[in-house]
């Protein structure tokens, strides 16, 4: 199956294959640091990178080849996420428009680093408050927001803010549903985002991530993780509409029922090892 898919990747020119190439570079993913609340730039934002239509589509098949192979790659995933989700994001901007608070949101372009989080104010809060499981998420997963690549192929300068947000709450979304950080739990995860955000690349996140599943969790999944997290993912506020950053001290059960989201009905174990 791969052998068909690559043919076509066969008959590109030259300047389309120095652009995948480019784009296989996880240096050049995570090279710079976009900020979207400043002016002008040459491009439609810093790092942007403009592509024709059919360079998305060899951008997209690359990438998606590449993260079948290695869902670790997640410079793979990110190029896959910008280069299929233009109408989705389109739908996750306009419902952030219809909300208050996803409005300030757009218009204030908070970024979520390590640079911009008081995370000794964090340890200081309750046990319980969303700040402090946060926090705590980060430390028992080894994890860091900084490692969230800097989105370069959308070519609207909104809707990468919006997609850049969708990655940064990435670890909100385990946070309130209680997710850790291995294979189970980011499918799970996956399963509320498709639901949620109708992102191609969650979609297929979520159809693909079961078959490096055993036996045991493929029945939770289907049985419980799964249909909660779709049933969720349907019913909850927009997840990107939460100004989170100014949530630390409200309790985790609160905020999930403001989102209308159900704690989850298991937690799965947790793994050193963190997928996508």
């Amino acid at each position: 199956m791969w052998l068909r898919a690559s043919n076509p990747l066969r008959r590109l020119n030259r300047r389309q294959w120095s652009l995948l190439s480019k784009v296989v570079s996880v240096h050049q993913l995570h090279s710079s640091t976009s900020d979207f609340s400043q002016g002008s730039y040459d491009g439609l934002y810093p790092g942007h990178i403009p592509t024709t239509p059919l360079q998305k589509a060899v951008l997209a098949v690359g990438s998606g080849v590449a993260a079948l192979q290695n869902p670790y790659r997640h410079d793979m995933v990110a190029v896959l996420g910008e280069t299929t989700g233009h109408l989705a994001l389109i739908n996750l901007r306009d419902r952030m428009r219809n909300d208050p608070e996803g409005y300030e949101i757009l218009i204030e372009r908070p970024r979520i680093r390590l640079s911009t989080l008081d995370l000794s104010r964090m340890a200081s809060l309750h046990d319980g408050s969303f700040g402090r499981e946060y926090l705590r998420f980060l430390e028992v997963n080894h994890v860091t927001p900084d490692s969230r690549a800097d989105v370069k192929f959308v070519d609207n300068e909104e809707l990468a803010y919006v997609m850049q947000r969708y990655r940064e709450v990435h670890d909100f979304m385990h946070t309130l549903l209680g997710m850790p950080t291995n294979m189970l739990g980011e499918v799970a995860v996956k399963w509320f985002e498709a639901a949620q955000t109708g992102l191609p690349m969650c979609s297929l996140g979520a159809v693909l991530g079961p078959l490096r599943l055993n036996i045991r969790q493929l029945q939770t999944l289907f049985t419980s993780l799964g249909p909660w997290a779709l049933q969720n993912g349907r019913k909850a506020r927009c997840v990107l509409s939460i100004f989170y950053e100014k949530r630390w001290e409200q309790s985790l059960e609160d905020l999930r029922q403001e989102l209308n989201i159900d704690p989850p009905p298991i937690i799965p174990g947790p793994s050193n090892k963190r997928a996508t």
